[in-house]
């Protein structure tokens, strides 16, 4: 096993001695630092691998003339965006293979630009006073990132602190030795939905598709699995994407917590992946499961589905409008996209007698994705339920043809 390097990020004009005891810990533990100052006022005792002077040169400043901008706030989103980059150059040459970083509000904030500039897969760890607080937004997580508190860690060095800091340097040693890398000899396809309860397709589809020779990634659409595919979709990791489940993007259009971020259903079509588009679970408004349910959804159908995540259901008024904002996130792709409408039902709950049958409000979706859709993508109409066969079975058919005239590629 080859040694694995560490990348440490911190202020080490005031945290010198933190970062010098994980540097420590990082070592016993077998592996090797690389060691990035972002502070901006004072200097360590000892230079570190990468300087303060080399991040603000990355965020287009010389340091003097970050501390002249005379606004901690300012200065340190200087200081973020070099950080981002330095960390993406780094990584691409090779110089580490995983990532921790440490801080309070501040380094935070800026730990976490680091997270999102770096690939899935590569270990990403951040120490914070602040971790798995509300103050962070979903969309500021990296869809990979670990967090641990660092308790008793706002002043100096204690028995507390060193018990965090050497937790999360094994951590992060632990993750890059034990790292799978992906297998890349199968063609990956992406695809979204929900717990089998919800969203049965994946369970036809999945083996369907392993059978014809790809691998077959199924994300969980609740705001996290959402990033994580977007992330994927970015980087141009898939081969095709099955986008069949919508709740993420209903709840972005609606201003939820359950949100995977600004960017749903737009990285596919950014790169030219070609895209499968289905409106599954787009009648379902998300809540955390400790939220109130707001008056204006009270007489609404509802469904509780655990102590985590609660639903309502969308009005016919609200579907047409996000099909309408679908439409123009599709008809901006730059590679090929087909859109499945499966007119008698898009989750299982959305039957009649189940908790969120709402016909009138489906009935309006279904006639929207008729006016909207064709004009911008190529679609097909499925007369059966997202849960039915009948839909499987079309989804196979497009994608057996994308197969043969070469719009999925099969591999190199």
């Amino acid at each position: 096993m080859t040694t694995k390097t560490i990348l440490l990020i911190g202020t080490y004009d005031t945290k010198e001695p933190e970062m010098r005891f994980i540097e420590q810990a990082v070592r016993e533990q077998g592996a090797q630092v690389l060691t990035m100052d972002v502070s901006v006022l004072g200097d360590p005792k000892t230079p570190t691998d990468i300087s303060k002077h080399d991040v603000a040169a990355a965020g287009g400043m010389t340091i003097d003339e970050v501390i002249a901008l005379g606004d901690e706030n300012k200065a340190f989103r200087v200081m973020s965006a070099g950080a981002a980059k330095v960390v993406a150059q780094a990584h691409t040459a090779g110089r580490f293979d995983g990532m921790l970083a440490n801080g309070g509000t501040m380094g935070t904030d800026l730990a976490l630009d680091c997270a999102q500039a770096l690939p899935m897969g590569v270990p990403k760890y951040i120490v914070s006073t602040v971790s798995f607080s509300p103050l962070i937004p979903p969309h500021r997580l990296a869809p990979d990132i670990q967090m641990i508190l660092w308790a008793g860690g706002l002043y100096g060095m204690n028995s507390i602190c060193r018990s965090s800091l050497s937790q999360a340097a094994g951590a992060v040693v632990g993750a890059t030795k034990a790292a799978i890398a992906p297998d890349r000899s199968k063609p990956l396809i992406g695809m979204t939905s929900l717990g089998s309860s919800c969203l049965r397709y994946m369970k036809t589809l999945k083996p369907a598709l392993e059978e014809r020779g790809f691998e077959v990634a199924v994300f969980h659409s609740t705001g996290m699995g959402g990033m994580a595919f977007e992330k994927l979709a970015g980087e141009g990791a898939f081969a095709c994407v099955m986008d069949f489940c919508m709740q993420e993007f209903g709840n972005l259009m609606a201003g939820s917590v359950v949100s995977s971020g600004e960017d749903r259903v737009t990285n596919a079509g950014r790169v030219g992946t070609p895209q499968m588009v289905a409106p599954g679970a787009l009648d379902l408004l998300d809540f955390a499961g400790w939220q109130e349910i707001p008056e204006a959804y009270a007489d609404r159908p509802f469904h509780e589905h655990n102590r985590l995540i609660k639903s309502s259901v969308f009005s016919g008024g609200e579907r047409r409008a996000w099909v309408r904002e679908l439409a123009n996130r599709l008809g901006a792709a730059t590679g090929p996209v087909h859109f499945f409408l499966p007119t008698q039902g898009v989750e299982a709950w959305d039957k009649e007698g189940e908790e969120a049958y709402a016909p009138e409000a489906l009935a309006d979706m279904v006639d929207e994705v008729r006016k909207m859709m064709p004009g911008v993508v190529p679609t097909t109409e499925v007369d059966a339920h997202i849960n039915d066969a009948e839909f499987c079975e079309a989804v196979l058919r497009v994608f057996d043809a994308w197969v043969d005239d070469g719009t999925v590629s099969v591999g190199s």
